[in-house]
């Protein structure tokens, strides 16, 4: 079994779908994950999503930045019988063990954190772009940036994962004080890694 790392873009916003109660309305564009037994980064535009359905059913864990909230949600249309969505591998995708950063750290703290505040606070270094930009990529045909953007989203979040495991925690910009708090975060993964006979 392999260990992920995810990111989803979509076509459209809360805005054109009424609102984030409307959140299984979204359509994904582009989905980009890191592979751990593959050491490489993968993309699936939406034509590819039935090979991404088989690379998801064959995970030991998914990592994210607010995937229960948002990436799964939104694409466990692509992965259920019977509706237009469907990619023909059907799964239940909220049965795939997951670890989501930002749930980590609201657990811990109370509070939420975007993910380009935590990566250049523990990283040095940002997000490329607002996640509204994946949108206006798609609608003009930018396939490329895109890709390279979310992408380079799996990265910092695949980053922070790793800091986080080695050093055991993260440090938090908090909004009210310029010192940023020291996030105590232990991960407890059912996951067994691939191992080599």
């Amino acid at each position: 079994m392999d260990k992920l790392v995810i990111d989803i873009e979509t076509k459209n916003t809360f805005a054109d779908v009424g609102g984030q109660f409307n959140l299984h309305k979204l359509e994904a564009s582009f989905v980009g994950i890191y592979s751990y037994n593959e050491n490489s980064y993968l993309s699936f535009f939406e034509k590819d999503f039935d090979k991404l359905g088989r690379v998801l059913q064959k995970a030991g864990l998914v990592i994210g930045f607010s995937i229960n909230r948002f990436d799964i949600p939104v694409m466990k249309k692509y992965y259920e019988s019977g509706n237009n969505f469907s990619t023909g591998v059907n799964f239940n995708i909220f049965a795939v063990e997951r670890l989501d950063l930002l749930e980590e750290i609201e657990r811990a703290i109370g509070s939420r954190i975007s993910l380009d505040l935590l990566a250049k606070e523990n990283l040095g270094i940002g997000k490329t772009h607002h996640g509204l930009d994946a949108v206006k990529f798609y609608r003009e045909g930018n396939m490329e940036e895109l890709k390279n953007y979310c992408l380079h989203d799996v990265k910092i979040t695949k980053d922070l994962y790793e800091l986080a495991q080695k050093q055991g925690f993260l440090m938090v910009p908090q909004r009210e004080n310029p010192a940023p708090l020291k996030v105590a975060l232990s991960f407890k993964e059912t996951y067994m890694p691939a191992t080599l006979f």
